[in-house]
């Protein structure tokens, strides 16, 4: 089989031993699936055989570099991957602004260890978390109007099969949903407006697809057969972040995609022999995206048409193959793509869901009216919808866009992003062979997977900045030993060719993200303290009570002091801690720690956090403020007395 092997420029000859090493070991794997070679070309782009894509310096394009004193244009949402958290990046600069812990622990800010994380967490009968790992994959945020309103964001955990919210006043995790009868939860989209309700121009709903076909109930007679297995596509309510419905599919969910106008909601499908050995998983021509009519969902879960599945109360509908095979009452239905699909995007303009082929050099462009025709019945085969399947280059991913009629798509094998004009991909597929939609190719270090443009999941695709995520980075950084940072890498698509413009380590193992316009955002820089029911508003309000062996400690911090400035407890005592930072400044955080307690967590400027321990040991013991906050920082403590 040829590879298709692209070389810098002015790569030295270990970089392209490096590069031919990375495409040879990927394809190597999939040969067996007949991996064809990509023959689009356009001047900057390679084909087998010809002459290198050119890379333009980074310096003919836009500088990242934000002068001190300035601030970034653009707000960037990453996910963490094995961490469990989320990152606020901003760009164009790269600098990581902030983490937002979820569904790990966090250990700076005592995510995990206070009484109101824990009760987002979620935790066991005796008040351990329940689950203290993670792997956060996807992000998107709330929408009206087609735009990022700056509400909220969500972001799963594919091992717990669990969603959590993120409030972007204060950038803060509020919620944390684990949905029933699943495995390996992996896509996540919210909807951009209500399907039902067309006055309703707003996120309301969030989707999410499973990975893993199981069992369902996953016990039982039936763990062995996988003829028995499904999977579920789940709507949870935005803002309750109840579980509304679930419906049930043949093969499994890769990403999750929804139109601008509501009515559809879509995953890629690989899988579609439900497979559970890497063989059983192959032997389809194609594989395909499933559309959802989510009205029709729902009207009929009104009219009772559902089930459940073992203890759960969540209705399922019925949306395998099987079951939705007349237009007239069908709730899904489902579009060939090639094999093993990796993605699907929805175009700023509301009209077109791409998905890749990975196993193929193409992406296919579905028109969602066509789809919609389908379920009107004016259109006799779902894969009439198919309106492009341009060949763009080896192990295809995932797509962003410019706003410009232009996609831009990650090829794995390749190490390149490729350009590509989504019109010309339609007239090509029409009938005009002559017309090459492939615009610019560039190369990336090394073998990218996830791409986003700015504002590019919104109507308002700006086309300026574009980021890169990809899963090596080898020669890029400085050694740190075996485990090699990632590379997400920053490129200017302001231009008719795409220019590399920064190297960004991150942490391994991020996944998606999102970027958006910073005026989209509006953070609140200081808590509102009657948000929480126990804030100590003021000094005199703190003090000690007793009920038994249970103390309450309500506490205030004023820089540079604590209120009470110390306490007594004794041996067996339940302690309740409350602390509100009384500060009302900007970036006035305080934090507190006590030694052998296993207590650390801040408070920022107005919050109230608390934490509940027991105490075990006499002595005395300092608390102190973790957080720099005064020139007598350091004279910021008090003494906890334990008496035997």
């Amino acid at each position: 089989m040829s590879l298709l092997i692209n070389k810098q420029k002015d790569a030295d000859a270990s970089a392209i031993g490096r590069r031919r090493f990375l495409n040879s070991a990927a394809a190597l794997g999939i040969t067996s699936v007949g991996l064809a070679a990509c023959q689009e070309n356009t001047q900057g782009a390679s084909v087998a055989g010809s002459a290198p894509a050119p890379v333009a310096p980074a310096s003919s394009g836009k500088s990242p570099h934000i002068n001190p004193g300035q601030l970034d244009t653009h707000y960037g949402l990453w996910s963490s991957g094995h961490t469990g958290d989320a990152r606020i990046i901003g760009i164009p600069s790269g600098r990581e602004l902030l983490r937002i812990p979820c569904f790990v622990p966090d250990a700076l800010i005592g995510w995990g260890q206070t009484n109101e994380s824990k009760a987002v967490m979620g935790t066991r009968a005796d008040g351990s978390l329940r689950y203290t790992v993670g792997d956060t994959h996807h992000i998107h945020a709330s929408y009206k109007d087609g735009i990022y309103d700056g509400k909220y964001a969500w972001i799963n955990d594919k091992i717990n099969a669990r969603l959590a919210r993120f409030r972007l006043d204060y950038m803060v995790c509020d919620k944390i949903t684990k949905i029933p009868n699943i495995q390996g939860f992996h896509g996540i989209f919210s909807d951009k407006r209500d399907p039902v309700d067309p006055a309703i121009n707003y996120t309301t709903r969030v989707f999410c697809g499973q990975e893993f076909h199981v069992p369902m109930p996953n016990k039982g007679a039936d763990l062995e057969d996988p003829t028995k297995y499904h999977c579920l596509f789940t709507c949870v309510d935005a803002e309750s972040m109840d579980v509304r419905w679930q419906a049930r599919i043949d093969g499994n969910c890769d990403l999750v995609a929804t139109s601008f106008d509501g009515k559809l909601a879509a995953s890629n499908q690989y899988n579609i022999e439900n497979g559970v050995h890497y063989p059983d998983m192959m032997s389809a021509e194609r594989d395909a995206c499933l559309f959802f009519n989510i009205a029709r969902i729902e009207q009929a879960i009104k009219d009772g048409k559902f089930t459940t599945i073992g203890d759960s109360k969540v209705p399922v509908v019925d949306c395998t193959v099987e079951g939705n095979k007349d237009p007239a009452t069908a709730l899904s239905v489902r579009v060939t793509v090639p094999k093993n699909p990796h993605g699907v995007n929805a175009t700023p303009d509301g009209k077109y869901f791409i998905c890749s082929g990975k196993l193929s050099p193409t992406a296919t462009v579905i028109e969602l009216q066509k789809v919609l025709d389908w379920f009107d019945g004016k259109l006799d085969d779902p894969d009439m919808a198919i309106v492009a399947e341009p060949e763009i280059g080896l192990g295809p991913l995932h797509t962003t866009f410019d706003g410009r009629g232009n996609a831009y798509t990650t090829l794995f094998l390749d190490s390149q992003v490729v350009k590509w004009n989504i019109d010309k991909a339609i007239q090509k597929h029409a009938g005009d062979k002559e017309i090459n939609p492939i615009v610019h190719k560039l190369d990336v270090m090394y073998q990218p997977g996830h791409i986003n443009a700015t504002n590019a999941e919104t109507t308002a695709a700006d086309g300026i900045w574009m980021a890169v995520g990809n899963k090596f980075s080898k020669d890029r950084f400085l050694p740190v030993g075996p485990m090699h940072p990632e590379n997400d890498q920053l490129v200017d698509i302001s231009g008719e060719q795409m220019v590399l413009v920064h190297d960004n380590a991150v942490r391994p193992e991020p996944h998606d993200f999102i970027i958006f316009n910073r005026d989209w955002l509006n953070t609140k820089q200081v808590y509102e303290m009657d948000e929480h029911p126990q804030a100590v508003k003021d000094p005199k309000d703190a003090g000690v009570t007793r009920d038994g062996r249970k103390v309450t400690v309500r506490m205030a911090s004023f820089a540079p002091a604590y209120t009470p400035a110390e306490f007594k407890v004794k041996v067996g005592d339940e302690v309740t801690l409350i602390l509100t930072n009384i500060d009302k400044v900007e970036d006035l955080t305080h934090g507190i720690a006590i030694p052998e307690y296993n207590i650390q967590f801040v408070v920022n400027p107005q919050e109230t956090k608390s934490v509940t321990f027991k105490v075990d040991q006499p002595g005395v013991f300092w608390y102190y403020c973790t957080n720099f906050c005064h020139a007598l920082h350091l004279e910021m403590r008090g003494r906890m007395i334990v008496e035997a």
